[in-house]
């Protein structure tokens, strides 16, 4: 991934697949049968999100790193 977002993979039983999200980018989500299925389809998801921000003019955020929760 070009792009140093946070990502979060998780295994979700509902969906029986594993999730993979951009927290810093609303609805930036993607999923896959294995966690590195899961980890591709999210790259394209953030290029494309990325690139449709640019076109209508949004706002993109800088990637922040790492959150911590206590």
């Amino acid at each position: 991934m070009k792009t140093k977002y946070e990502i979060i993979i998780y295994w979700s039983r509902e969906d029986k697949a594993f999730i993979a999200e951009v927290p810093e980018l609303p609805v930036c989500t993607a999923d896959g049968s294995t966690y590195v299925e899961a980890l591709e389809n999210l790259e394209t998801v953030v290029q494309e999100w990325l690139e449709t921000a640019k076109e209508l003019g949004r706002p993109i955020p800088e990637p922040k790193g790492c959150l911590v929760f206590a």
